[in-house]
C-alpha cells in the first residue's frame, strides 16, 4: 500500500498572547525594547513595569489525519477554528508546538493574498522565483511560463511590479504559478474568493485536474458547493480540533449542525461562535425568527406559502444608511435567492445604538428540500457591518397551504418554482414553424 502524501500525528499549535513562545528574544526584539524604553519613561511607565500575564491559546490540538496521493480533501469549519493554522503548519510557514507532520512530495501553497511574492519584483520575476523555491530548473519554468501567464490573464502587466496589482490580479497569478508548476501537494486557502466567478470556475477545474493527475489537493473554503464538487473527503475543524471526517455531504451537514447557532423550531439564537464573515462590528445579529403570516414561528414552509423573517440586531454604532440582506441557500450553501431592503423602491434603514427588530415578508415558492438563511447588514457604501451564514435552517415541504395537491414529481429538479403564465397550444403550418430548416439542419 502506498504511503500517504500527508500524515499528521497529534498535531498542536500553541500561541502565547502578549508574549513570544519558543526561545530567547531575537536581537531585533532586544533593540526594539531598548529604543522603546525612553518613550516608556516619558509616558510615565518604567521599563520594568510588569506586563499583563501572558495567555496561552491552543489554535490546534491533537489533530491527526492522513491524505492519500491523488486525493482532493476539504477543510471546513467556522472562522477561527484553526483551518488556516493547519495549512500554515503543513506549508512549514510556522512550526508546530507538538506532534509531527510527514509530507511526501513537493508542496505549493496559496494561503493569502501576497504569500510567496516579493512586491518589488515583476510578475515575470516572481514566477521564476517561486519556481526556484519549488525546486524547479529554469528550463522547466520557461516551458510552463506561457501557460501560467495565459491562465492568470495578466499578460499586459507581467513586467509590472506586483505591488501595483489588484488583489484579484495577485491571486490569479499566484494560483496560476502554484497550479501550473505541478507540485505533488497543492494547499489552497479561501483566497479564491477574491477572484471573479469565471476565474473561480477555472481554479476548481484546475484543482480537479491536478487530483485526477495523481497530485494531492487540500482545499479550505466556506463555499460548501465548491467543496462538495471538488473533494472526495472532508474534515471539519472546530475549536482547534478535528471533530468530523467523512464524505462531503455528511461533513457539510455536521458542520452546519455546529454552525454557532441554537435553534428551536423557527427561532434561531446567534451565538458568538456563529459562521460570520468579517464585518466592522457596528452591529451584531442576535436572533432570527421564521414565522407564518400571523407571526407564529415554524420550521417548515409549505409549497407557495408566504413567510416572514424577523431579524434582531444589536447596534453598537449608529448606521445612518443601512441595507439589510437576506439570502436563501441550499443546505450545502448554494445561494438560490437574495432579498435586500432596497428592493422595489425600498429605503435605507437608520439604525441608532440599541436593539432593533427588522421584519421582512417573502413570497417565494421553494421546491421541496432543506434550506438555510443567511443574514447580512451593510452600510449603503457597501461596507459590511455583520454577515452570518446559516443563521437558520428550515425545510420546504411537499405540501401546499391548501393541503390538496403535493408536488407531482418524485425527482425534484431545481430549488424555486417561478411564477409563470402559460399560453394555449395552437397548431401552426410547417412553413410558419420552420420545419424545412429543421429537416436540413
Amino acid at each position: 500500500m502506498d504511503e500517504p502524501a500527508i500524515r499528521v500525528e497529534g498535531l498542536g499549535k500553541e500561541y502565547r498572547l502578549g508574549a513570544v513562545v519558543g526561545g530567547p528574544p531575537l536581537l531585533k526584539e532586544r533593540l526594539q525594547d531598548a529604543f522603546a524604553a525612553p518613550l516608556r519613561i516619558v509616558r510615565g511607565r518604567a521599563p520594568s513595569a510588569p506586563r499583563r500575564p501572558a495567555e496561552n491559546l491552543w489554535a490546534l490540538r491533537e489533530v491527526s489525519l492522513e491524505v492519500a496521493r491523488g486525493e482532493a480533501v476539504g477543510l471546513i469549519g467556522p472562522n477561527g477554528a484553526g483551518k488556516s493554522t493547519l495549512l500554515k503548519l503543513l506549508s512549514r510557514i510556522t512550526l508546530p508546538t507538538e506532534g509531527r507532520i510527514t509530507l511526501r512530495g513537493r508542496v505549493a501553497t496559496l494561503l493569502e493574498v501576497g504569500t510567496g511574492f516579493h512586491p518589488e519584483l515583476s510578475g515575470r520575476e516572481n514566477i521564476f522565483v517561486n519556481g526556484a523555491i519549488l525546486g524547479m530548473r529554469r528550463r522547466e519554468i520557461e516551458a510552463a511560463f506561457d501557460e501560467i501567464v495565459a491562465f492568470s490573464g495578466v499578460e499586459r502587466f507581467i513586467d509590472t511590479p506586483v505591488k501595483r496589482y489588484s488583489s484579484g490580479m495577485y491571486v490569479r497569478l499566484a494560483f496560476a504559478v502554484a497550479a501550473q508548476l505541478q507540485p505533488e501537494i497543492l494547499l489552497v486557502d479561501e483566497v479564491l474568493a477574491v477572484g471573479d466567478a469565471e476565474f473561480q470556475r477555472k481554479c476548481l477545474g484546475k484543482m480537479a485536474e491536478a487530483s485526477r493527475g495523481g497530485r494531492t489537493v487540500v482545499f479550505v473554503s466556506h463555499n460548501m458547493v465548491a467543496v462538495q464538487r471538488l473533494c472526495s473527503r472532508v474534515f471539519v475543524i472546530d475549536g482547534g480540533r478535528l471533530v468530523f471526517e467523512g464524505p462531503p455531504a455528511d461533513a457539510v451537514a455536521a458542520y452546519l449542525d455546529r454552525a454557532g447557532r441554537r435553534q428551536d423550531g423557527g427561532v434561531g439564537v446567534i451565538t458568538e461562535g456563529a459562521d460570520r464573515f468579517r464585518g466592522t462590528g457596528e452591529a451584531r445579529l442576535r436572533r432570527v425568527v421564521l414565522a407564518d403570516a400571523e407571526g407564529v414561528p415554524m420550521n417548515g414552509v409549505r409549497l407557495g406559502q408566504r413567510f416572514r423573517l424577523t431579524m434582531t440586531f444589536e447596534v453598537v454604532s449608529e448606521i445612518r444608511e443601512a441595507v439589510l440582506e437576506v439570502g436563501i441557500a441550499t443546505a450545502e450553501g448554494q445561494r438560490v435567492a437574495t432579498a435586500q431592503s432596497l428592493d422595489r423602491g425600498g429605503r435605507d434603514l437608520h439604525l441608532r445604538p440599541g436593539v432593533h427588530e427588522i421584519p421582512v415578508e417573502i413570497a417565494l415558492t421553494l421546491l421541496p428540500g432543506e434550506f438555510t438563511i443567511d443574514v447580512a447588514l451593510h452600510r449603503a457604501d457597501g461596507v459590511t457591518a455583520d454577515f452570518v451564514n446559516h443563521a437558520l435552517r428550515f425545510t420546504a415541504l411537499n405540501v401546499p397551504e391548501d393541503g390538496e395537491v403535493e408536488y407531482p414529481w418524485s425527482v425534484v429538479r431545481g430549488y424555486v418554482r417561478p411564477e409563470a403564465h402559460w399560453g394555449e397550444a395552437r397548431e401552426v403550418s410547417p412553413e410558419a414553424s420552420g420545419a424545412e430548416a429543421w429537416q436540413t439542419f
